[in-house]
């Protein structure tokens, strides 16, 4: 599922309208805790933050409630995102910061120094950049597991059966899995990491040898995976690891474990009933697009927030 860019940008663009003729500076950052969600604190600051945010994009009503429902159910997200390792690295969400800048005729500089008048700040503006590009990609996970179009295994042997038995065909992919770590509280040093990961990069020639290779190289980690067929693949890494040859690497991406690259250790082509459930669940969810993909969505959002809401522990001072 694609980022729903329009409501981003709709935000955004609202917001610069208003902070350009606003000029209101807030007050001081407080850091009293006023809501924790299953142990992540949300202070007043960030509730003024995102107060100020709303007030930009002229929203009206308790403007402080509002803020804190909506920091709540990103905190939620956040969450989950962590989980599903789904968050968007660094790189991608300055890359969308940059562009709203250029889209909108402001140097960085300008843009940071809108923010900062405003009360909103650029690195929370930034975050909620992050969640916004990255809840997408959740989504899309969720509604190929769990949602969108099903098909049963009866479906699946009659349109196997029309097409004379013959079943859909995939390729599975071995997968390796190096991360060069980054601590969240140190990723000044991604720079000198992302050189470390491209150094051994060059020097990948299969999994066997991987371990060897980052052996005096500290905090890297190298996990073997397992295996996927196409259809299972991460969005994030999908076109990546299929574009891969067996025994290389993708190229290296920012997220929120450091600096990572996945190693391609085989492939095969397989045919089976779980394949061709699968094979024909995507086709039959590429098919069903069009006016219905924004209600089907929205309805995936609402019951995937619910679900993580009813497991949650949280707390409003």
């Amino acid at each position: 599922m694609m980022v729903r860019k329009h409501i981003l940008a709709a935000a955004i663009a609202t917001a610069l309208s208003s902070a350009v003729t606003a000029g209101a500076t807030l007050p001081a950052a407080a850091s009293e805790i006023k809501i924790v969600v299953n142990g992540n604190p949300i202070t007043d600051f960030d509730i003024t933050r995102r107060a100020a945010f709303l007030k930009l994009q002229r929203k009206k009503g308790n403007l402080v409630q509002e803020a804190r429902d909506e920091l709540t159910t990103e905190a939620l997200k956040r969450q989950e995102l962590k989980r599903l390792n789904l968050l968007v690295p660094d790189s991608e969400v300055n890359d969308a910061f940059a562009r709203f800048a250029s889209n909108n005729k402001m140097t960085l500089d300008q843009l940071n120094g809108v923010l900062e008048k405003a009360g909103v700040t650029p690195g929370h503006f930034k975050e909620y950049i992050r969640i916004q590009m990255s809840w997408g990609r959740a989504l899309a996970t969720r509604n190929r597991s769990q949602g969108g179009v099903k098909v049963s295994e009866q479906d699946a042997v009659q349109r196997m059966l029309k097409d004379g038995g013959k079943k859909p065909v995939s390729t599975e992919y071995q997968l390796q899995q190096v991360i060069f770590v980054v601590p969240a509280n140190n990723r000044g040093i991604l720079a000198k990491r992302r050189g470390e990961a491209s150094a051994m990069r060059a020097k990948f020639n299969g999994c066997n040898t991987t371990r060897d290779i980052a052996k005096g190289t500290l905090d890297v980690t190298v996990r073997d995976l397992g295996k996927f067929i196409e259809q299972e693949l991460p969005p994030e890494w999908s076109k990546q690891v299929t574009s891969t040859p067996v025994g290389q690497a993708t190229a290296i991406q920012d997220t929120d474990k450091g600096v990572e690259f996945l190693g391609v250790c085989a492939t095969r082509q397989v045919s089976d009933d779980r394949v061709a459930r699968m094979v024909f669940s995507q086709e039959d969810a590429a098919a069903a697009g069009g006016g219905k993909k924004d209600a089907t969505a929205e309805a995936v959002d609402k019951k995937y927030l619910d679900e993580l809401r009813s497991k949650a522990k949280i707390v409003n001072e």
